[in-house]
């Protein structure tokens, strides 16, 4: 029936943080737990103090019927079997809570839950500090109060007033975190002898961060004396979980022996704390001291809960009512600016040359534009050169978006120079390949912040080496002064400056981005196009025309006269223009691809590929092939380039299968949540994946290739086409053995034309 407590709790540095608190393997003691299985009602799990108040070990109640169970109340198993069968039926176990029984001429309340696949049933004493009806003015009272608080001090302070009422607790703190997750005590009504806590702050590390996600599941957490012995659960690991039974909604699980050491320092001998949540994450804190023994009934905790919950309402009401007037003051300078963008598609007068400014769209003291190559400041700022490698810098992070910080120093070192204007950071890209950012500067906010005792924690060396964080043992008033650090910037900041993004990438992109660096690359290209189309129409279709009739009349009126090796040269020649023919058309296909509209409609994918495997079958008659269509959904797109694309993959697939003993060519495809994809598999010669940069270049042809007929023209085409619908090409091979083309087309509507 012994555990080992030292693998299961000793903290270390290594495990501080990843301390299974959650799954202790033992309870507090003032009250006793039995796990039964939702199925059998079979005993499964039972802390050892169970015999203390049963009268019956904890090894001999596991694997025994709930209803076996005698002791006190002579029916005792009887009853919690019916009531089990009722919550159970019901699905509501949590709504009988607390159950009272009488054991041993001692009130008990039972408290039961479902969770990790057993009935946890939890037996604590009964604690009537008031009467029900005192205990319902209170509540009532406490509602009052709370809800007539006018701000957000106020609102804190009355609540901390009145959860000190209910619970009689020596001490009640509302403990807020930070965004680093120390915490601050920023309300607090105590007895007359304490000293105050009052604005002291707390490292993150006194609450980490399986502690802080506990709390935002079980909201409510009691110790009711720290120097209790804990009562641990038999058997060690639960069922054939291998690992104990898990008590994240238990309310005597017992505590991490890192913050019962933690609670000693202080001096406190039971606590309780209530969560605080906003906008679903947790806010901070109620947290009650108390320098003695003392456990609060489970009604008084249901009361407090709802305190907890009401606070929680009102501070996201008055937060966000106090943030309303600032957010809607820069939204509405965000619109100004837009509007000055718009007027005459300059995005740097826009933003710095009018009344409203960037600067105007947040609490930042300093901003600058770096754009088209120059740089653009606003308010106090660092010097050019220190921007210009502030940006530098910024190029090589991974952030498309958005880079915020109120410590520049400890992410970029050279800021330490230039804290005094620019502690704080916050930064748009515009373009990152063009190197263009809208940044904005906090100056450094010197500041004293008053830490209940050294945050660091002392670290222990043991003669075996081992290692041991211990909590701190000293919580007098430290105060640590605060450099190269920034005021913090707001979520409604962040949010304006991200709509200042999509302002100006609007802006840029109805002005600029095509024009600056589309214009010239098209119209160069389009003045290629045309020369070459030209070439190609005229300038060799014709001759090579006269040169094919030419070789067919000489062959035909001259071709007896001629040696077998001179008929075969003039065959040569005209499948040779033959061939040239077909690598014009397919050239003229090529350049036309980018200018045709596209008429988008859907395509019947069972009826097309038939035909082509129709087509393909006839074409290779000469030899073992065969072409399985397997699943054939639907695409979107122009029908006679979707018809290139497959008849392009399937006369390649058919090409470079024909090495195989017994060709086979497999088309599927399948639809996923953005896209219909088809492959097309062979079992042909294979592509060397370290030439597949090449596969969908114009003319390019692979080593493994040569002796197959081709121009290296189809899969472009193919790469042309998928990209005109928006959509992918890509492939995988094995040389000699497969190769498989995968083409992705986007859903879109049918009525949908090209842009």
């Amino acid at each position: 029936m012994n555990f080992d407590k030292k693998n299961l709790f000793q903290a270390d540095i290594s495990n501080c943080e990843r301390e299974p608190i959650h799954i202790p393997g033992r309870i507090q003691a003032h009250g006793f737990l039995l796990a039964v299985s939702p199925d059998t009602y079979t005993i499964i799990q039972a802390s050892e103090n169970v015999r203390e108040h049963l009268g019956i070990p904890a090894d001999q109640l596991i694997g025994k019927r709930l209803n076996s169970l005698q002791a006190g109340t002579r029916f005792l198993g009887d009853l919690l079997t019916d009531l089990l069968n009722l919550g159970l039926r019901n699905q509501s176990l949590e709504a009988m809570n607390p159950y009272r029984i009488n054991l041993q001429e001692q009130e008990w309340n039972l408290v039961s839950h479902q969770h990790d696949n057993a009935v946890i049933l939890e037996f604590e004493p009964a604690m009537i500090h008031t009467s029900g009806q005192h205990l319902q003015r209170l509540l009532a009272q406490s509602l009052s109060t709370i809800k007539a608080s006018w701000s957000m001090d106020q609102l804190l302070d009355n609540a901390a007033r009145q959860v000190k009422k209910i619970t009689g607790y020596d001490r009640v703190m509302i403990y807020r975190f930070w965004p680093d997750w120390h915490g601050e005590v920023v309300a607090e009504v105590k007895e007359d002898n304490l000293e105050p806590f009052l604005g002291l702050h707390y490292p993150a590390s006194d609450i980490p961060r399986q502690a802080r996600e506990l709390y935002k599941t079980n909201r409510v957490r009691c110790i009711s004396n720290v120097y209790q012995p804990d009562s641990a659960l038999y058997p060690v690991l639960y069922a054939d979980r291998k690992r104990p039974l898990d008590l994240t909604h238990s309310l005597l699980r017992a505590v991490s022996p890192v913050h019962i050491e933690y609670l000693k320092n202080m001096g406190v001998q039971a606590s309780m704390s209530i969560s605080l949540m906003y906008q679903g994450e947790l806010w901070g804190l109620i947290s009650c001291h108390n320098y003695t023994p003392r456990q609060i009934d489970y009604s008084a905790r249901v009361s407090v809960d709802l305190v907890g919950q009401l606070l929680s309402a009102a501070l996201e009401y008055h937060k966000d009512e106090d943030d309303q007037s600032f957010t809607q003051q820069i939204k509405e300078a965000g619109q100004t600016l837009f509007s000055h963008m718009l007027k005459d598609w300059n995005i740097v007068r826009g933003l710095t040359q009018y009344e409203t400014t960037a600067l105007d769209i947040n609490s930042a003291t300093g901003a600058a534009l770096f754009f088209e190559g120059k740089l653009h400041t606003l308010g106090q700022t660092p010097s050019d050169n220190e921007i210009h490698g502030l940006i530098g810098w910024l190029q090589t992070t991974n952030t498309d978006t958005v880079i915020q910080t109120t410590h520049l120093a400890n992410q970029y070192p050279p800021a330490a120079t230039f804290s005094a204007v620019a502690s704080g950071l916050l930064a748009i890209p515009l373009s990152r390949e063009m190197n263009e950012y809208l940044l904005w500067f906090k100056p450094e906010q010197i500041h004293s912040v008053s830490w209940a005792g050294n945050p660091e924690k002392a670290v222990n060396i043991h003669e075996n080496g081992s290692i041991k964080i211990s909590p701190r043992t000293s919580f007098a008033r430290w105060v640590q002064e605060v450099r190269q650090t920034s005021a913090p910037w707001k979520d409604a900041e962040i949010a304006t400056a991200l709509k200042l993004r999509e302002d100006i990438l609007h802006v840029v992109a109805k002005k600029a981005n095509e024009i600056r660096l589309l214009h010239e690359k098209l119209r160069k290209a389009y003045e290629e196009l045309d020369a070459f189309s030209y070439t190609v129409s005229h300038d060799l279709r014709s001759p090579l025309s006269t040169i094919k009739s030419y070789s067919e009349i000489i062959l035909e009126e001259y071709g007896e006269e001629f040696n077998d090796d001179a008929r075969t040269l003039f065959t040569k020649v005209i499948r040779a223009t033959d061939r040239m023919n077909i690598l014009i058309r397919n050239i003229m296909d090529y350049s036309r691809m980018g200018q045709n509209d596209l008429q988008v409609q859907s395509v019947d994918m069972r009826k097309l590929l038939s035909r082509l495997r129709e087509e393909t079958l006839v074409t290779e008659k000469s030899r073992a092939l065969t072409i399985n269509i397997l699943n054939t959904p639907p695409v979107v797109g122009d029908p006679i380039m979707v018809l290139q694309v497959f008849s392009n993959l399937l006369s390649n697939a058919a090409k470079y299968s024909r090495q195989a003993q017994s060709a086979v060519i497999e088309v599927n495809g399948f639809r996923n949540e953005y896209e219909i994809v088809y492959s097309v598999k062979d079992n042909g010669v294979g592509i060397d994946m370290k030439q597949s940069g090449r596969v969908f270049d114009l003319f390019k042809r692979l080593e493994n290739t040569g002796q197959t007929e081709g121009n290296g023209v189809g899969l472009s085409i193919v790469k042309q086409i998928m990209n005109r619908h928006k959509g992918k090409v890509w492939f995988d091979s094995q040389p000699s053995r497969q190769t498989t083309f995968y083409v992705a087309f986007p859903h879109m509507p049918v009525a949908q034309k090209n842009q």
